[in-house]
């Protein structure tokens, strides 16, 4: 299909952008790593432990130039982009430290430069940028959209609102829907009503009893200075199969409503953000989707689908980087593997793999890197083996979060407690397996739900040394050998 004018427009001041960034890395080079994931996968965590084990000198075993001593140093310098805000590493650090608390999640758009000095394998002494970009996983699947009608949009939100567990969720929006009518005369109060029900049907998806993942707009759950403003007034319509849309209609409204939100929103991400990025970490939280049943595993597995079509994947040359850079390597990390025995690990990893693999099959000719990790940036347990009865269960030591529950129990914040909870199956397949598969919160109790797994503090640290505490981890280095080593060669 032949672009459009205004596209053509936009591939050339891409391409114009590409241009500038190579000329500036030619110089001094750099690796632009976007960090995203979905709601609560630990993007923030992930950034925050990242940084401190480079600059404090962390255990990574695993990665190699760290381990060999070919890292001299690591620092923090001013971000390139003076129009995004900076991550708030510092704050992060004492929260995790100090507090004990979990930082906030990440609803917006940031950066941080951390500039790597290091000697080449041949003795060569050199320097490594890395720009690292952390945004909200919500904001990739909007990407989708600029390819998508109103029309379209309109037509798979509702059928997707009408499968299980959706409908019940979606029931107060469908009653409001079915007084609409898209041919009549726009209506600012109908407008209103139906995006506050829109959004309030999505906000409830992403409840931890249902855990869904595939929830575009991404903006309508974490608005910001948006919130209230037309481009994010709008709500998917029941529309007539053949027509046209009436002038002055709701129809015209929803839809000029639509392309707003594509012009605001989501174009700017892309042509600013995501369309420079060079390497992809995605974290996934497949523990929740796990507590929440076999219908919220498998919205995940649309969603991981949907994030990887997103990506402009492929192996990185001369031209692209002239012209439009490709992402060459993606690796997605089953997060929290801390709240599993390790004799769980691998087995974590297979679910991931198995979830990512038929959007991995449609890039395996790209010649981009694809990989997959289960990992805790911060473990926040320990293991041991806690006899019950005549058996011994491999189990983890930690402090549940303040209110969390189990077995009746409700946890204060301030004991810690020895858990069991749960061996994955050894086949990944029988996760998939429909109504079969496993119970959920979405439909059991916690205490019945065959995987319930608690919310930890972050972990009590020994502060001694001259750098501070470690950070301790699972599988972080592996993860840094993936997506930078190359790099450090």
């Amino acid at each position: 299909m032949a672009l459009r004018f205004s596209e053509m427009i936009e591939e050339a001041r891409l391409s114009a952008r590409a241009l500038r960034d190579y000329g500036e890395h030619f110089f001094n080079p750099t690796v632009r790593l976007g960090v995203t994931g979905l709601s609560r996968a630990g993007k923030t965590v992930f950034i925050t432990a990242l940084v401190h084990g480079l600059t404090r000198g962390g255990r990574f075993p695993v990665f190699e130039p760290f381990a060999t001593g070919r890292i001299a140093r690591a620092r923090l310098e001013p971000q390139p982009d003076d129009a995004v805000p900076r991550f708030d590493y510092e704050n992060h650090v004492r929260t995790l430290i100090e507090a004990r608390r979990w930082p906030n999640s990440t609803v917006d758009i940031s950066e941080l430069r951390l500039v790597i000095d290091y000697q080449r394998q041949n003795g060569a002494d050199r320097t490594l940028t890395l720009d690292i970009v952390d945004y909200p996983g919500e904001w990739l699947l909007d990407l989708p959209l600029l390819n998508k009608s109103f029309e379209q949009w309109s037509r798979e939100s509702l059928a997707l609102s009408r499968e299980r567990p959706r409908a019940p969720l979606a029931a107060e929006w469908h009653q409001h829907l079915a007084t609409l009518k898209a041919q009549a005369p726009a209506d600012e109060q109908a407008a209103l009503t139906a995006a506050k029900l829109f959004t309030d049907y999505l906000r409830a998806c992403r409840d931890e009893r249902f855990a869904m993942s595939l929830l575009p707009p991404g903006r309508f759950l974490m608005p910001g200075n948006l919130a209230g403003s037309p481009a994010l007034t709008f709500a998917p319509l029941d529309l007539p199969a053949e027509g046209t849309v009436p002038e002055g209609s709701l129809w015209a409204m929803m839809v000029r409503r639509y392309e707003a939100y594509k012009d605001v929103v989501v174009r700017p991400f892309f042509r600013d953000h995501f369309s420079r990025l060079d390497r992809q970490m995605v974290l996934v939280d497949a523990l929740s989707a796990f507590n929440s049943g076999p219908e919220a595993l498998v919205d995940l597995e649309a969603a991981l689908a949907g994030i990887l079509d997103c990506f402009r994947i492929g192996r990185s040359t001369i031209f692209s980087s002239l012209f439009r850079p490709r992402i060459d390597r993606i690796l997605f990390a089953a997060t929290k593997a801390d709240h599993l025995h390790h004799l769980s690990h691998d087995r974590l990893e297979a679910v991931l793999r198995r979830t990512v693999a038929k959007a991995v099959a449609r890039a395996e000719d790209t010649g981009a890197e694809i990989d997959v990790v289960a990992l805790a940036a911060v473990r926040a347990t320990r293991e041991a083996m806690v006899a019950r009865g005549r058996e011994k269960l491999p189990s983890i030591l930690g402090t549940p979060a303040p209110g969390e529950r189990a077995n009746g129990e409700a946890f204060d914040g301030n004991t810690e407690v020895a858990t069991f909870p749960g061996d994955l199956p050894t086949d990944a397949e029988e996760l998939f397996a429909g109504e079969t598969a496993f119970r959920g919160l979405s439909s059991a109790s916690a205490e019945k739900s065959d995987y319930r797994f608690l919310r930890f503090r972050p972990p009590q640290l020994d502060g001694n040394g001259p750098d501070g505490p470690d950070l301790p981890h699972i599988r972080l280095d592996r993860a840094l050998q993936f997506l930078i080593g190359d790099r450090l060669q």
